[in-house]
Formats: C-alpha cells, structure tokens, sequence
C-alpha cells in the first residue's frame, strides 16, 4: 500500500471523465479490506460491477462498510479511529461519493505512514 494524493485523485478524476475515480475506488476498496483484515465487502472489482448493476444500492451499502472497515483497519494499526459510516452513507446518498474516497484515502495515508515510521 502506498499513499496517495488526494487532490491530485480528485483533479485527475475530473480530467479523465470518472476513469481514474473507478481505478480509486477499486484500490481503496482492496487497500480497506486488506488493512481491516475483513472480507466480508466483495472486492474493488466486484464492488463496482455490483454498484452499476443495482444502479447505485450496492455502492450506499459500500459507503456505509467502508466506514467501519476503515476504523477497524485504523485501530488496528494504533491509530485514533471513529466510525464514520454514517457520514459515508449520508455523503454517498447526496451524491457527495468522491468526498467518500477522498476521505478513505485520508485514512489510509495515515495508515502507511504509520507502516513505513
């Protein structure tokens, strides 16, 4: 895992039309799972498909597991968490999915920085 901009992902999200956002979000997804321990959310890949296919269900569902994996994954590298999925779903139901990530990212920054102290 490495740390990623957070603006530079939101500019070159909005430069490429969504197709780096789909990449973000498929790698903050796996990079969550993997750092939480837990398996239970369906990979990137997965994720995304299921987002499409129920037109935007699946990915409210995502927001709200991503705050917890996040916190889970926080905690267990020593880092002060909270749980944030509500204000992930609520974000997600507004149509606010990008500040979602942005903030993911964020968690996850910190988690790699911890890794590489």
């Amino acid at each position: 895992m490495r740390e990623r901009g957070i603006a530079v992902s939101i500019i070159l999200t909005i430069v490429t039309c969504g197709i780096y956002g789909i990449y973000w979000f498929i790698c903050i997804t796996n990079e969550t799972e993997a750092e939480s321990g837990d398996t239970s959310l369906s990979s990137g890949g997965v994720a995304f498909l299921l987002t499409i296919l129920t037109c935007g269900i699946y990915g409210i569902y995502w927001a709200y597991k991503m705050g917890k994996l996040l916190m889970i994954a926080q905690e267990k590298h020593g880092l002060r968490s909270e749980d944030n999925s509500v204000v992930f779903l609520l974000l997600q139901l507004i149509g606010f999915g990008i500040i979602n990530y942005a903030l993911i990212q964020n968690g996850l920054n910190e988690i790699a920085r911890t890794k590489s102290a």
